[in-house]
């Protein structure tokens, strides 16, 4: 109903704008988030855009914006939507020390609206949003804004690992009361009306450093994000985690099933 999800939409908006008000932009750097050793599934994701010069490239769900920024370095006509105008103004902000901010059209809005004419965008990128979003309308939208041949790359959470879901129910701090890790079962939903469809995960074997944060340092996930922990303190983690995920790859080409228990997918779709 639509009701619902408006009163879904202002809960995201209230916890994004929050959470940009703890944020110092200033502090952000771009080009950590998107080459992090310890971030494998954004590495993955970004190296599917391919060149982004002269593309027109819509991002939904800009987050602090530090991948807004960065797509825009790397020549792309940038317009980001995301339902937060704190976390508008804090990608605003970075864009503007780096110097990028005129080449950005900043929006506020949800996700599953779009207000651009069909067949805009070359390129559809977000990062940790459909989980948030009413998934079919979303995908909808996304097709209808993609010009023909164009493509959609989506780096998401998966709701299948009992652990991780743990963590989940024990961080509600941390997290927005309606959004929803995708299961394999939504990705029919994700792929109608597209010519093809690919996803890759990852985390499966890295996140026993999940476990050490909560148990080894005692870091009390409704305090400290562990997924930025890992992006934050990525030197001093870089070399468990280079061995973790070495672990991964090789147990999830043996036993492909196990990519169900993973931590992130990354979707790639082609209109």
């Amino acid at each position: 109903m639509e009701s619902d999800l408006g009163t879904r939409q202002d809960r995201e908006r209230s916890f994004h704008d929050r959470w940009a008000g703890e944020v110092d932009p200033d502090r952000l750097d771009p080009e950590l988030v998107a080459t992090c050793p310890t971030t494998p599934e954004t590495l993955h994701a970004l190296a599917l855009l391919g060149d982004l010069a002269g593309r027109d490239l819509l991002e939904i769900g800009c987050g602090h914006g530090e991948l807004t920024a960065w797509l825009a370095l790397r020549g792309a006509r940038v317009t980001t939507r995301d339902i937060s105008p704190g976390m508008i103004e804090i990608g605003r902000r970075v864009a503007r020390r780096l110097g990028v901010v005129e080449k950005i059209v900043f929006d506020v809005g949800p996700g599953e609206t779009l207000p651009y004419a069909g067949a805009s965008f070359d390129i559809v990128f977000g990062h940790d949003v459909l989980h948030h979003m009413d998934l079919g309308r979303a995908m909808g939208e996304v097709r209808r804004v993609l010009r023909p041949g164009g493509l959609a790359v989506f780096a998401e959470p998966l709701g299948h690992n009992p652990i991780l879901n743990h963590f989940r129910v024990a961080s509600p701090e941390t997290r927005t009361p309606d959004e929803k890790p995708l299961l394999f079962a939504d990705f029919a939903v994700i792929r109608e009306g597209f010519t093809s469809f690919r996803h890759r995960e990852f985390h499966l074997c890295t996140m026993a450093l999940y476990l050490w944060f909560r148990w080894g340092e005692r870091l009390d996930p409704n305090r400290v994000r562990y997924w930025k922990r890992l992006i934050d303190e990525a030197g001093r983690y870089r070399r468990p985690f280079a061995a973790l995920n070495a672990l991964d790859r090789g147990l999830m080409a043996l036993f492909p099933p196990a990519r169900r228990w993973c931590r992130m997918t990354v979707i790639e779709l082609r209109k």
